[in-house]
């Protein structure tokens, strides 16, 4: 006999945040409108559902002024089904985000009056600044570090923006959408160039020298990362938070602008969506000539954007202040650890190891710490062959924000040494490249001490706040109190010996009192 779990009293899986309320974000866009619904507003988002429809609202509306009767009607198909998403998935409020299309059309208003009577909930047409403005700070919520220009290039527009000390100055639009230039250059990639040089003088944004960095957002220069991990075989097939050199960029882009020219294809081409392929000769060509106008050392790449910015506006200045890692981190303990409340008591032991042995550490260093000790335990239900393949691939390629790669390989070496041992073959070394050597060797030690918490604790919280290491000369000492004497034994010993030598210690012991 089946049970079925909950079905006629509520819908939600148990593996959901308890409580929580989801929340959507309906984008309509000049090129696609797309409705990703989240599991609660909070400030680390987690997708519930996502999903896109082409539309190409924008083509066209520079010439004629209005949205396309056929492209509007598609796009009215695609929110009946949106609506229906949200009635199933019990969404408590759906924002629904207008852009350059909509705001330029003289029929714009005509099509948000069917929008909302769709949807049941209002339109907010945003202007140029607001949406570069939310576009920023979509930036910051996923990588709260950042300092540098944003830009977000949509079908229609392309916004500009500043970004230092966790706020934005200075957003601007430009009419420099890849749909908007295809349609102005006549198809022309390389005319679409000179189009992207000209209008880009009228920024304010790019100074009279280098400018540090540059952030891209929007669905076209997401591609264009495809591109260019391929082309570098690079390990991990995300966008978020993806980094690269400047010239490298420019020079993909300028091959590919050059090859769209001279044949009408570019290579790789076929890897991406048929919505994007055409549309990348002028978002390349765009990113080149933005990245030679500012003068740019490197481009970091973001899957958060104007959705992500206007949620976070919404939330109170404390909930802004939220580590978006250690929140997420710390969801995934609570929905996948045998006791949430351990990964606190494995903070304080990992601390105290620290402390007891001299290993020094930076403020970074500790957040990451922190964000192991929430995973530590997410792969107990997997097969015992193969939690430490499941673990890694869950931190490596899961959907957390406000981590770099580095500090995600950082976190998939950890977790493999702490469920596979210091010998484990399962990640490949390309990817622990990224952690660079220094990040490997502090991994394998945070590892390697997690591997002598278990057999104490059991992954239950009350033993580790009692344990506490010190160093005598070049040994490691590990002090158990006097009633839990027995936990010493061949496993814990075998396990302290190896933390000792991943250590650079020459000896261990274990002492009673």
């Amino acid at each position: 006999m089946i049970v079925r779990w909950g079905v006629d009293a509520d819908p939600t899986a148990q593996g959901r945040i308890k409580g929580a309320k989801p929340v959507a974000v309906l984008d309509i866009g000049s090129n696609s409108v797309r409705l990703v619904v989240y599991e609660r507003h909070a400030r680390a988002l987690t997708p519930l559902y996502n999903e896109k429809a082409s539309c190409a609202l924008g083509r066209g509306v520079a010439a004629t002024g209005r949205l396309a009767d056929a492209n509007t009607a598609h796009a009215l198909q695609a929110m009946r089904r949106f609506a229906l998403v949200a009635r199933l998935m019990g969404v408590g409020q759906t924002h629904i985000l207008a852009t350059s299309a909509v705001r330029e059309a003289s029929n714009g208003p005509a099509f948000c009056a069917d929008v909302e009577a769709i949807m049941h909930a209002p339109v907010k047409v945003l202007a140029g600044v607001e949406e570069a403005h939310y576009a920023a700070i979509g930036v910051v919520a996923g990588m709260p570090e950042f300092t540098g220009v944003v830009g977000d290039l949509g079908g229609g527009s392309l916004e500009l923006s500043r970004v230092e000390n966790g706020t934005d100055t200075g957003g601007e639009t430009h009419e420099l959408g890849v749909i908007r230039l295809q349609d102005d250059s006549g198809g022309s990639a390389q005319k679409a160039a000179g189009l992207a040089r000209e209008r880009l003088q009228k920024s304010a944004q790019f100074g009279a020298g280098p400018n540090g960095t540059f952030c891209a957002i929007g669905g076209t220069w997401r591609s264009l990362v495809k591109l260019h991990q391929r082309q570098k075989k690079y390990p991990l097939h995300m966008i978020q938070h993806y980094t690269a050199k400047a010239s490298d960029i420019i020079e993909l882009c300028d091959t590919v602008v050059a090859d769209f020219e001279a044949t009408g294809t570019y290579q790789n081409e076929n890897h991406l969506s048929s919505s994007r392929r055409g549309l990348m000769p002028f978002g390349a060509a765009i990113m080149s000539e933005t990245l030679r106008a500012g003068q740019f050392d490197k481009v970091v790449f973001s899957a958060l954007g104007v959705r992500e910015g206007y949620l976070y506006s919404l939330l109170k200045p404390k909930e802004q202040a939220v580590d978006p890692l250690l929140q997420a981190c710390e969801e995934m303990s609570v929905l996948r650890a045998r006791s949430p409340a351990h990964a606190y008591d494995l903070m304080e032991f990992s601390e105290q190891f620290i402390a007891g042995t001299g290993l020094s550490e930076t403020p970074a260093e500790t957040r990451l710490r922190h964000a192991l000790c929430f995973l530590a335990d997410i792969g107990w239900r997997g097969h015992p062959d193969y939690r430490g393949e499941q673990s890694v691939d869950l931190v490596a390629y899961g959907a957390l924000v406000g981590i770099d790669h580095p500090g995600r390989a950082f976190l998939a070496e950890a977790l493999a040494v702490r469920y596979m041992g210091l010998k484990h073959k399962s990640i490949s070394s390309a990817l622990l490249k990224l952690a660079g050597s220094k990040g490997s060797a502090r991994a394998r030690i945070l590892g390697a001490l997690l591997r002598v918490a278990y057999p104490m604790s059991a992954g239950m919280p009350g033993v580790l706040p009692r344990v506490r290491f010190s160093t005598d000369g070049d040994t490691l000492v590990l002090h158990l109190p006097q009633d839990f004497e027995f936990l010493g034994g061949d496993r814990l010993e075998n396990r302290l010996s190896q933390l000792a030598n991943t250590s650079n210690m020459s000896d261990k012991r274990v002492t009673i009192g």
